[in-house]
C-alpha cells in the first residue's frame, strides 16, 4: 500500500517534471535546492531524532505523549530559529549565493515546524499501520504541489514561487492528513487512557538517546547530503547547484518509491521480530537483497544513459545533470538498499556506534569533496569522489548492522 501510494505521487511529480523544469530552469531549482538543504538542516535539529521513537512504546498512552513532547519541542525551536534567521539571515545567504531568499526568512521556520509535525504524524500513521491513508494523501499532495508549480511558473517562473509552492503544499497536506485521520481509526488510542501513560521525565529518559544520539547522527546525514549542493552554489553558482538538484531528485524516486515504503513497513516488522526472538539477521539480509534486485534495473540505467535520458526528458538545458546522475546512481544504489539496516538500529539498540559511523562517513564524504573542488576545480570530479566515497561507507554500514544482529540473536540466546 505504500509503495503504490508512494509510486502514485512518484509518477505524478515525474509527468509534471519535464514541464516543470522547462519552466524554471536550473539557477530557480540551485536556488529551491539551497532553501530546502537548509530547511532539512533545521528540521533535523528541531524534531531532535524524537518522531522516530513513536513508533516503538507498546501503548498508545505514551506514543501520544512522545508526539506532543516532539511538536512542543519543534515549536520552541522553531521560534528559536526564527529570531536568529531575522538577525543572521542577510550573512548565510549571501555565502551560499542565494540573496533572493533573505525576503522570505520567515519561510524556513514556519516550514521547519511544518517538517516537524509531518514527521510526528507518518510515524503515528506507522505505528497505527494506516498505510492505506498515507498512500492516498501521498498521492493527493503530489498532485496539488507539483499541479501548483507548474500552473504557477505560467505566471511567475521564480525560484521563490517553487519555494511557496512547497511550503503551502506540505502545510495543506499536513491539514488534509490529520482530519483525514480523524475520520479514521488511525487517532484512536483509547484503549489506552491517560492513566496507562509513563510521566514526561519517565518517556525523556527511557527515550534519551534519540536526542542523544538519533539527532546528531541525522544532523550529520543531513549535513553530509547537503554538502554537495551547498559547495556547489558557493563556488560554481546556482545553475550547476539546481543541475546537481533535479540529479539528485530524480534518483530520488525509487528510492522513494520502494526504499521509503520498506523503511516504513520494516521498522515496526523488526522490532516485534526481536520481541517475539525470530532471526532479525536473517529478515536484515534477506530484505537487503531484495532491495538490491529491484534497483538493479533503474539505477543501472542512469549509468549507462544518464546524459541522453536527462536531456531527452527535461530538455538541453539538463544534460549536465545526466552526468552527475552517472556517479550519483552508485551511491543512491547503496543507499537505496540500506533501508533494512537502517531500519533495524534504533531496534537493535547501536544508536551509539551508529553516529560514531555518521561522523566518520561524513568525514570521508567531505574529503573527497574538497578534494574535487579545490585540488580539481571540476564539480563533476568532485562529486564522482563524493558518490565513491558515499557508497563504499554504506556497504560497510549494512555489513555491521547484519553482524550486529547476528551477535544480538547470540546474545538471547
Amino acid at each position: 500500500m505504500v509503495a503504490g501510494g508512494t509510486a502514485g505521487a512518484q509518477v505524478i511529480m515525474m509527468a509534471f517534471a519535464p514541464l516543470i523544469t522547462r519552466l524554471y530552469g536550473p539557477e530557480s531549482y540551485g536556488v529551491q535546492g539551497v532553501f530546502l538543504s537548509v530547511l532539512n538542516i533545521l528540521a533535523t535539529v528541531a524534531a531532535l531524532g524524537y518522531p522516530t521513537a513513536v513508533v516503538l512504546p507498546s501503548g498508545d498512552a505514551d506514543a501520544l505523549r512522545i508526539a506532543k513532547i516532539t511538536a512542543w519541542c519543534g515549536a520552541i525551536i522553531s521560534l528559536l530559529f526564527a529570531l536568529l534567521l531575522v538577525s543572521f539571515s542577510g550573512d548565510l545567504f549571501s555565502l551560499v549565493k542565494a540573496e533572493v531568499l533573505s525576503d522570505f526568512v520567515l519561510l524556513l521556520p514556519i516550514a521547519t515546524f511544518i517538517s516537524v509535525l509531518s514527521a510526528i504524524q507518518a510515524q503515528w500513521l506507522i505505528r497505527k499501520r494506516a498505510f492505506a491513508l498515507t498512500a492516498r494523501f501521498a498521492v493527493f499532495t503530489s498532485l496539488m504541489v507539483n499541479g501548483g508549480k507548474a500552473a504557477v511558473g505560467y505566471i511567475s517562473p521564480t525560484a521563490m514561487a517553487l519555494i511557496v509552492v512547497n511550503v503551502i503544499g506540505s502545510g495543506l497536506g499536513l491539514l488534509l492528513t490529520y482530519f483525514g485521520c480523524r475520520k479514521g481509526a488511525a487517532f484512536d488510542h483509547s484503549e489506552a487512557g491517560p492513566s496507562a501513560a509513563s510521566s514526561v521525565n519517565e518517556l525523556l529518559k527511557r527515550y534519551s538517546d534519540f536526542p542523544l544520539y538519533r539527532m546528531p547522527q541525522n544532523l550529520i546525514n543531513v549535513l553530509s547530503q547537503s554538502m554537495p549542493l551547498l559547495l556547489l552554489s558557493i563556488i560554481f553558482g546556482a545553475g550547476p547547484a539546481g543541475q546537481y538538484s533535479i540529479a539528485f531528485s530524480v534518483l530520488g524516486v525509487p528510492s522513494a518509491l520502494i526504499g521509503g515504503a520498506v523503511l516504513s513497513v520494516f521498522y515496526p516488522r523488526v522490532n516485534e521480530a526481536l520481541r517475539a526472538g525470530e532471526n532479525a539477521q536473517r529478515l536484515i539480509v534477506r530484505s537487503t537483497l531484495g532491495m538490491a534486485i529491484s534497483g538493479l534495473v533503474p539505477f543501472g540505467s542512469v549509468v549507462l544513459l544518464g546524459p541522453y535520458l536527462f536531456e531527452l526528458v527535461f530538455g538541453s538545458d539538463w544534460r549536465v545533470a545526466g552526468l552527475f546522475a552517472q556517479w550519483l546512481a552508485v551511491l543512491v544504489f547503496f543507499q537505496y538498499i540500506n533501508r533494512p539496516a537502517i531500519a533495524a538500529i534504533p531496534v537493535l539498540g547501536i544508536q551509539k556506534q551508529f553516529l560514531f559511523y555518521e561522523i566518520a562517513s561524513a568525514a570521508a564524504k567531505a574529503i573527497a569533496l574538497i578534494v574535487g573542488f579545490y585540488l580539481y576545480r571540476n564539480p563533476l570530479i568532485a562529486i564522482a569522489f563524493f558518490a565513491v566515497a558515499g557508497a563504499l561507507a554504506y556497504i560497510w554500514l549494512i555489513v555491521w548492522v547484519v553482524r550486529s544482529s547476528g551477535l544480538n540473536a547470540m546474545r538471547r540466546d
